[in-house]
């Protein structure tokens, strides 16, 4: 029996567009899932990528767009998942931004947006895919936070993000809580130094050397090892796992 086996499971993923949810899309087709890729209009080009990906490990997919701030494009996405890939049992939340600023400086509108969408976002997300998991008790919901939302990162100005991501973890938390008695298990994943396209901009590449000197492995994770913790969370390998927030950082909060 093969415990991280997702076949016959339907996943939907939002930020599937790009980085780190472009990649756990994938991954959960190479576990055997069908994926619903979901992000904004503007990640058209990187979404058609992602869903070629996908059906070349012959599984099916299909593109869904909107914004996770508007429950209206949640609820429309997940109703067509429904009907043209079956019943919703996966999620993966990865839809975020990030961005920095000194906190006495921050326009309001700044922190607002980051709080939007990282954190509403993430609410709303779960809310709709929640309302179709409940009455049939199966489900597993998947939030990409941050260790930024365990630990303050020296030298970054980002007081609206971290405080973002700690909001997803005690979130997941309190919607594991919320939903254990009626088979949902929610979960959050935390990653630390990725080496996503933002990551790997020239102008950053100063920055990155410290991000690498300062996790214990002495570098950056690689999005591909985020597919192991994600697949993991989402099999029944977690059948007893709820409210976790599993923190993939090369060991950089021990720190």
């Amino acid at each position: 029996m093969n415990l991280f086996d997702l076949k016959d499971e339907v996943a939907m993923v939002t930020g599937a567009g790009s980085g780190i949810g472009q990649r756990l899309a994938i991954g959960l087709a190479e576990a055997g899932a069908d994926v619903a890729c979901f992000d904004l209009p503007g990640q058209q080009k990187g979404l058609e990528a992602t869903v070629e990906s996908i059906q070349k490990l012959g599984r099916k997919a299909i593109i869904s767009t909107g914004d996770v701030t508007q429950a209206a494009d949640l609820k429309a996405s997940v109703d067509r998942i429904e009907a043209e890939l079956g019943a919703l049992s996966i999620a993966l939340n990865c839809a975020g931004i990030a961005n920095a600023a000194p906190a006495e400086d921050m326009g309001y509108d700044q922190w607002r947006r980051v709080h939007a969408i990282n954190v509403d976002g993430v609410f709303l997300s779960c809310q709709a895919q929640a309302r179709v998991m409940l009455p049939r008790k199966k489900g597993s919901i998947v939030n990409i936070a941050s260790m930024s939302g365990s630990i303050v990162n020296r030298g970054l100005l980002q007081a609206h993000y971290n405080s973002s991501k700690a909001a997803v973890i005690h979130m997941s938390k309190s919607l594991a809580m919320e939903w254990s008695e009626r088979g949902i298990r929610v979960n959050s994943i935390s990653p630390g130094y990725t080496a996503t396209p933002m990551n790997l901009r020239p102008e950053v590449a100063e920055q990155v050397k410290i991000f690498e000197r300062d996790t214990p492995l002495g570098r950056m994770a690689t999005v591909d090892e985020m597919v192991g913790p994600a697949v993991f969370l989402s099999s029944r390998a977690a059948s007893f796992c709820t409210g976790v927030d599993l923190i993939v950082d090369g060991g950089f909060v021990c720190w």
